[in-house]
């Protein structure tokens, strides 16, 4: 592990634009079916992309965001949790996740090492309500987790003084946010973190002009037209279901996560049929993390591979943050890795951090 960073290699606009929801199947993706899909039905199976661990117990639960929207959750709590009330952690995460892929494997394990956790569907998105589906907003997605927030307070065996936050990827941004605004939490940490607003506005590595950024808005507002013309909206298109062909890294890294059998899920948006293609207008004009500064004094500890496309993000959010604060590289790693790759993600640390800033 180090702190030392290099500068990472650029990638074509079409790319960079399409991984971070802005164009539709610019390498050949297509859309795998634009029907409006409604919040699913709860299943009380056990779904998940990893394995149930015995050492836990396993709920679901719903709870409904500031804006009306009800959300589902699954709660984990140790077997040997104490009947008093104890320190609680939400999580949402990666960005075109469910809960049931990352989020849910980072909640379980944190409940294992004595935490009540609970990973969560944003709006719009899996199991959670609100229509239309597969898409993301910078303010209602930092709702949905003071909501989660709330609905952790509310428990009888969660200490309200005492309670966290995990984001990972694309949600780690919106974790930041959040924290930022609700002084309720007493700490937060990221892995894999994207500032979703400022690579949507800007490209990978800042590097739309303002001409690109005009024409990308002009196409996006046009888009409305249609989409209001129409009973459906359009949607991006996710992942290729194949990678023969590709030699893009950051696409073959997602594809090996969301469309094997190693993080597929059917309710995921990035497995499946992707997001809105007007998902991007909101984040355009909406800089999540303007105020990162403001979650001091309470301390944040920020993850990222030393391989990741991504990594740069959490380097200048830890720049612009105020102490106390902690950047951790995980050498080797790369954005997907601290998905699931349970031998590389420092629990460990995240066990240690959030019990000495919830205790």
């Amino acid at each position: 592990m180090t702190d030392t960073s290099t500068s990472p290699s650029g990638h074509d606009r079409r790319h960079v634009l399409k991984m971070a929801g802005v164009t539709a199947a610019a390498l050949g993706a297509s859309a795998l079916g634009q029907g409006r899909a409604s919040a699913q039905s709860l299943t009380q199976d056990w779904d998940k992309t990893f394995p149930k661990s015995d050492r836990v117990d396993h709920s679901k639960i719903r709870f409904i965001n500031r804006y009306g929207v009800p959300l589902v959750g699954d709660l984990y709590r140790p077997k040997d949790a104490s009947p008093q009330p104890g320190p609680a952690i939400a999580v949402a995460g990666p960005f075109g996740a469910v809960k049931e892929q990352s989020a849910g494997l980072y909640a379980q394990t944190m409940a294992e090492r004595g935490f009540v956790t609970l990973a969560f569907d944003p709006s719009y998105v899996g199991e959670s309500a609100g229509e239309v589906r597969n898409v993301a907003s910078p303010d209602i997605n930092t709702e949905d987790f003071m909501a989660a927030v709330d609905a952790l307070g509310l428990r009888p065996d969660v200490d309200r003084e005492r309670i966290g936050i995990i984001g990972i990827c694309g949600f780690g941004g919106m974790a930041l946010n959040a924290v930022a605004a609700d002084k309720r939490v007493k700490a937060v940490a990221t892995a894999s973190m994207y500032d979703m607003s400022r690579v949507m506005a800007k490209g990978y590595y800042d590097s739309l002009t303002a001409e690109q950024r005009t024409a990308e808005l002009t196409r996006l507002s046009e888009q409305r037209w249609a989409d209001a013309e129409s009973v459906e909206p359009a949607l991006a298109g996710g992942l290729p279901d194949s990678i023969e062909g590709i030699d893009n890294p950051v696409i073959r890294m997602y594809h090996a996560y969301y469309k094997t059998d190693r993080g597929y899920h059917p309710r995921s948006v990035n497995s499946n049929e992707g997001w809105t293609v007007t998902n991007p207008l909101s984040f355009m004009n909406m800089p999540l993390l303007s105020y990162v500064n403001e979650i001091s004094p309470r301390p944040m500890l920020v993850i990222a591979g030393s391989e990741a496309h991504s990594r740069y993000f959490s380097e200048d959010a830890v720049a612009a943050a105020a102490e106390p604060k902690r950047l951790m590289i995980i050498e080797g790693a790369d954005h997907c890795d601290l998905y699931d790759q349970v031998d590389i993600i420092p629990f460990d640390t995240l066990q240690s951090f959030f019990e000495e800033h919830l205790a």
